[in-house]
């Protein structure tokens, strides 16, 4: 089984402030995206379960409510040179 590496994931919610969580739940990019766009066709919140909010130390379970997201962003860094959300 590969091993999870640790991915940036940029929200940027309706009507609020953008949300950065790191995140070890995917081995690759690409998977993060797809999980992603499918909690948002399905309608549903994307569950992560091995996550740091905006750098906290601690990991803990995040519950993200897709409902409200405009766009995201997955990297592996995060600056100002990783380009705009999708």
């Amino acid at each position: 089984m590969p091993e999870s590496v640790e991915l940036i994931l940029r929200f940027h919610p309706v009507g609020g402030e953008d949300i950065t969580v790191l995140s070890h739940d995917f081995v690759s990019e690409q998977e993060a995206v797809n999980a992603i766009a499918a909690s948002i066709d399905e309608r549903r919140s994307l569950v992560l379960t091995q996550a740091r909010f905006d750098r906290e130390s601690q990991v803990a379970g995040v519950v993200i409510n897709s409902a409200n997201i405009v766009s995201a962003r997955v990297g592996r860094t995060d600056s100002a040179a990783s380009g705009q959300y999708l």
